[in-house]
């Protein structure tokens, strides 16, 4: 009975550090995306900025709603362009974290917002 409760109390906290976790792969767009940049290059491109939400379940334990890195972006890109610049920031704001307090953490909504530039294939500025 020892070691099961032991099993539990494990199990439980690698839930609780796990929990409310996004990862996101570039990989699977079909395109170049570039995170980082040079220090001083000048941005270039269509800047683009798309707000979205993702909503976890249980104090975070499951995932009901993800953003997709690649339905995001996909309505931004052209036959041959990239992104460059690419930043994403998860954030709770007020609205978020009174979701969260009102449901006592069985609904745990997350803001996530994607920033960068759209480049054509050949450097200049989209269209």
């Amino acid at each position: 009975m020892r070691r099961f409760s032991r099993f539990i109390v494990m199990a439980s906290v690698v839930g609780m550090l796990s929990g409310c976790s996004l990862a996101f792969d570039a990989s699977t767009l079909g395109v170049k995306v570039s995170m980082a940049e040079d220090a001083g290059q000048p941005r270039q491109g269509t800047e683009f900025q798309v707000s979205k939400k993702a909503v976890f379940l249980f104090f975070g334990v499951l995932t009901a709603s993800n953003p997709r890195l690649d339905n995001v972006l996909g309505s931004q890109l052209l036959d041959g362009s990239e992104v460059q610049h690419l930043e994403i920031k998860v954030r709770s704001r007020w609205s978020d974290i009174l979701v969260s307090v009102l449901t006592v953490g069985l609904v745990v909504p997350r803001s996530v917002t994607f920033h960068g530039y759209v480049v054509p294939e050949d450097g200049g500025s989209a269209p």
